[in-house]
């Protein structure tokens, strides 16, 4: 599953890069992006702040309310359960990613792999979003079965669409966008680093 991905382009490239209108951020979002933080989304023709990772509501050892827990990865073959099934029929929505990252490695001692597609500062992945009363609004990335480039460190990775498969995911039927939910096919730029999987807080 997809737990880091960054994006090195304003949202002003992002919009260009997308057609789509550029909404007023009030601040820049970080280059690394992490569950339960604020991202760029693509939606309904706006390039828009969410949170990555829908709330769940968890509950303590004795029943006192726990900081809900952002739910960013949405597995294909859950698309039709209740947690996530209105979202994918309704709500459907671009990720502007420059590359995304999987863990490596050893447990205690993982580091960062990275993969992009090549020669492009970004591509887009498939998500859905709504509204939440925790955190306004949230999105969730889908993930496929991995490729044979992805699938030696991870057996799922996100659903990579090429441009001309935009339209068909965010304004296409839900069986039109399910067909989408498949493992990419192009070559992957891979970039194995030394970069600890867990970085020290201020690092």
């Amino acid at each position: 599953m997809c737990n880091l991905y960054k994006i090195r382009s304003s949202h002003t490239e992002i919009a260009d890069f997308f057609d789509a209108i550029a909404q007023d951020f009030g601040a820049n979002t970080a280059e690394e992006l992490y569950p339960g933080y604020p991202a760029p989304v693509v939606a309904e023709g706006r390039v828009r702040p969410m949170v990555w990772g829908f709330p769940l509501q968890r509950t303590g050892a004795k029943g006192q309310p726990l900081k809900p827990k952002p739910v960013n990865n949405t597995r294909t073959d859950k698309l039709k359960s209740f947690f996530w099934r209105y979202s994918f029929e309704e709500r459907r929505c671009l990720i502007p990613v420059s590359r995304f990252a999987e863990a490596e490695g050893e447990r205690g001692a993982m580091t960062r792999t990275w993969f992009a597609v090549p020669d492009a500062p970004l591509f887009a992945t498939a998500g859905i979003w709504r509204q939440t009363e925790e955190w306004g609004e949230a999105f969730s990335m889908i993930m496929t079965e991995a490729n044979p480039q992805v699938a030696p460190i991870h057996n799922r990775m996100p659903v990579i669409l090429p441009r001309e498969s935009w339209a068909q995911w965010l304004e296409g039927t839900p069986q039109d966008a399910y067909r989408l939910c498949a493992p990419f096919t192009e070559p992957l730029a891979i970039n194995r680093t030394d970069e600890p999987w867990f970085k020290p807080k201020g690092t």
